[in-house]
């Protein structure tokens, strides 16, 4: 089976705040599309390997509005993984997360990498195929709130423009022993140097 996995684009050396965090990750992720495979192993590995990290463990009944707790665990987490996926889009709750990790991103200077899973970046950045059907269709519930869907556009194009991995076929611990590195990020004041990998 063919392999692409790779991160793109450097990493930035900017320190982290002093400020005391609760989590070192949080993982905003699409429920129906990752729970039980990437992102869960993801969560796994991560917590074997000491790094204290936050997943919402039930989705959100329809109709229920994004908890405090939720956008509270956010606010003390020192790192948002964001995970991309087909369906990301298509849950108001994910893009409600994702806004309200960009803001953290911006006031708090809380660090943020965006993960495509089996997703192209270029159709998250600008609202194509999956995520351009699902902001189509927001647009159409939200009709009275257009203020809202456009947020959440811009979100998206904002998140899909920052440093992460993209992953689209093959074995997926290559990508999650990737990101275990970020373990680095805990342990001292250094940051990651940009990795590239084609296997």
């Amino acid at each position: 089976m063919a392999i692409q996995l790779s991160a793109f684009s450097s990493f930035s050396s900017v320190p982290f705040s002093t400020r005391s965090y609760t989590y070192d990750v949080f993982l905003s992720f699409r429920g129906e599309d990752t729970r039980h495979t990437f992102t869960g192993h993801l969560h796994s590995y991560l917590v074997l390997n000491g790094i204290n990290t936050f997943i919402d463990d039930n989705d959100l009944p329809r109709g229920e509005e994004i908890s405090e707790a939720l956008l509270r665990a956010i606010e003390v987490s020192k790192l948002s993984l964001i995970v991309f996926s087909e369906n990301y889009a298509s849950s108001k709750w994910c893009l409600e997360e994702l806004v309200h990790i960009l803001e953290c991103r911006r006031s708090k200077n809380q660090m943020v990498r965006p993960i495509f899973y089996k997703v192209d970046p270029s159709d998250v950045r600008h609202q194509r195929g999956k995520f351009g059907e699902a902001l189509a269709e927001h647009e159409l519930r939200f009709e009275d709130d257009k203020n809202k869907v456009l947020r959440w556009r811009k979100a998206l194009s904002e998140a899909a423009n920052l440093s992460g991995w993209h992953f689209w076929s093959g074995y997926i611990m290559h990508l999650i022993l990737l990101i275990a590195n970020l373990s680095v990020l805990f342990r001292s004041s250094k940051v990651l140097v940009s990795i590239k990998c084609f296997i």
